[in-house]
């Protein structure tokens, strides 16, 4: 058999390190394997649109009609820019890996054929390989992405660690995202819709009550709230006193609850701060497990 140069075709950062080059297809539907055994053809081949079925994977759950019928116009006048990924089954039968929108305008601008690169992949690789994808040359909704990182951590038993080596952030903004999980769905579906920002919802859910954040979303619904505003309104409810005696001025108490509310934001547990008239005090971090502790002496760590 001769030797030919391929090239590698990297699927993002990180992507590139989970495939090697192989010389060969498998025909038939790949066995479970390793992730560092994981090989893949990088030679492009054209594929009838028809002999691929969808990633049953596929993290983005909506696409926007317009971008896909203007995709589809550029298809029509310039062709397929980049090629879709594929991963074989059998004779005549693929299914994607990642490229879902290109496909979809690909057949709605008239293309029976597609570029693709065909890969070797089991189930948890499809998966992983799909999340980590979307991630990365997407622009997911932050309910996707949190959605997104979970998936990659309980399905492809990842830790918050080694998520963010694979995606390119650290584990504070791994945290962040997937903590809006934690929110009531009517402010999950707000966020995924646009109605309020990632800013938004990370002040929300520093309030423990989910009455209070109900309540609190509907003002900022309604009354078109900032960031700063909603921040504000967070502090009130959480020191109480700030709200009952609006005349007393305590600038470096103020200072102090302003910082409580960063941490608390940074770290993904409540913060509490204690000073005393000379300035002396304690910042307390609280954990709820083994697991809590681990992931706030990461957040420790990247700090020094």
């Amino acid at each position: 058999m001769n030797n030919t140069n391929k090239k590698r075709v990297g699927l993002g950062r990180g992507l590139g390190a989970l495939l090697q080059d192989s010389d060969s297809v498998n025909n038939s539907r790949p066995s479970a394997t390793p992730l560092s055994a994981l090989e893949h053809i990088s030679s492009m081949n054209e594929i009838n649109v028809n002999f691929i079925e969808t990633n049953p994977f596929q993290p983005r759950t909506h696409f926007d009609e317009e971008s896909l019928a203007e995709l589809a116009e550029s298809i029509r006048i310039q062709g397929i820019i980049q090629p879709i990924t594929v991963r074989q089954l059998g004779r005549e039968q693929y299914q994607l890996i990642s490229g879902e929108r290109r496909l979809q305008a690909s057949k709605r601008a008239g293309l029976t054929h597609i570029p693709a690169y065909i890969r070797t992949a089991n189930d948890q690789q499809m998966l992983e390989m799909a999340l980590i994808e979307n991630i990365q040359r997407e622009n997911l909704n932050a309910i996707e992405i949190a959605l997104s990182y979970q998936r990659l951590i309980s399905e492809c038993n990842l830790r918050q660690e080694e998520l963010g080596d694979r995606v390119g952030k650290n584990r504070t903004t791994v945290n962040n995202y997937i903590r809006l999980l934690k929110l009531p769905p009517v402010i999950q579906a707000a966020l995924r819709d646009n109605k309020i920002s990632m800013g938004h919802a990370r002040a929300i859910i520093n309030i423990d009550d989910v009455d209070t954040q109900l309540s609190l979303f509907k003002r900022i619904v309604d009354e078109d709230w900032s960031v700063r505003r909603v921040e504000e309104e967070v502090r009130k409810i959480q020191n109480p006193e700030l709200a009952q005696d609006k005349t007393k001025k305590v600038p470096l108490k103020q200072e102090i609850r302003n910082l409580q509310f960063r941490l608390s934001s940074y770290f993904g547990s409540k913060v509490s701060i204690k000073s005393d008239e000379k300035d002396k005090g304690e910042i307390r971090i609280p954990f709820t497990n083994q697991e809590d502790l681990d992931r706030i002496l990461g957040v420790l760590g990247e700090l020094s």
